[in-house]
């Protein structure tokens, strides 16, 4: 049996925090690949560790504690090395500062210790502990995320108006975004990377995708060529390159997978994963 329990945070809260998770059970035999969401990630691990391993430039990360996990493009593969008991945080694109006191930009690409990274970690760790119940621990974590880290609070105005305008048209320009916020493209590009830990093409590249995988349903047959013309490619081979880039398999091989592996529910549920087997 495997439990995993979410909770969307309203208010000021959730202008930074996309959602809190509390996930636990054992999945045997099975790696997956975790999509890039333009999130930072962050777990505390209470039971059997897990090994990270992101693509590109971070290296391999085995969670006994806690992980967080940058701001990425590319998948991370996820391999719980025995049961998992996690309780995570997942931030807005612009959430990671001000959530949790740290600069995303040099998390990006990377896998890290959370307890070394977050300060307030150990202590929720400790309390997380004698939890009973998922809902006990998940008002936990809400309780420790309530009070903002200090931030640049226009910085992280104008760039959340920019999330926004790019989730609503991943194809907006850039420039016009911009410009309707009073400053130029290249102001902006600078302080989105700072605020987000990525530039806002590529996170407009992983919010396109998410849509993509939103629309999916991998047991019907998908109408790859209608989609890419529906959401903005190019054609449907500037698709499949996006697709590889982002989940790390074509798209025939992502349905395959999350038909071997989930019933119809469960696919819909978990866009962006790939089960491997191990």
């Amino acid at each position: 049996m495997f439990e995993y329990v979410t909770r969307e945070l309203g208010g000021e809260t959730g202008r930074r925090v996309e959602l809190i998770w509390f996930a636990r059970g054992r999945i045997t035999g099975v790696s997956e690949r975790i999509a890039p969401t333009g999130s930072t990630v962050a777990a505390v691990v209470l039971r059997d560790p897990i090994r990270l391993t992101p693509s590109g430039v971070g290296s391999s990360f085995l969670a006994e504690r806690g992980f967080l996990i940058g701001p990425h493009d590319r998948p991370v593969v996820n391999e719980p090395q025995g049961e998992t008991y996690c309780v995570g945080v997942v931030t807005t694109p612009v959430g990671c500062r001000p959530s949790f006191g740290i600069a995303p930009a040099p998390l990006r690409g990377y896998v890290v210790d959370l307890m070394e990274a977050w300060p307030g970690a150990t202590s929720l760790r400790l309390a997380l502990a004698s939890c009973q119940t998922p809902a006990e621990a998940l008002d936990l974590v809400e309780s420790a995320l309530r009070t903002p880290e200090p931030c640049d609070r226009t910085a992280f105005e104008r760039c959340h108006a920019a999330v926004e305008a790019l989730a609503a048209d991943p194809a907006r320009p850039v420039a016009d975004i911009a410009a309707g916020l009073g400053i130029s493209h290249g102001h902006l590009d600078r302080q989105f990377t700072e605020q987000v830990g990525l530039s806002p093409r590529t996170l407009a590249r992983i919010l396109r995708m998410r849509r993509l995988l939103d629309h999916i349903d991998v047991y019907e047959t998908v109408a790859w060529a209608d989609l890419a013309a529906e959401l903005g490619w190019f054609d449907q081979s500037h698709l499949i390159r996006d697709f590889q880039r982002h989940t790390g398999v074509a798209p025939a091989e992502y349905a395959a997978a999350q038909r071997s592996a989930y019933d119809r529910q469960e696919a819909a549920a978990s866009p962006g994963f790939v089960p491997d087997k191990m």
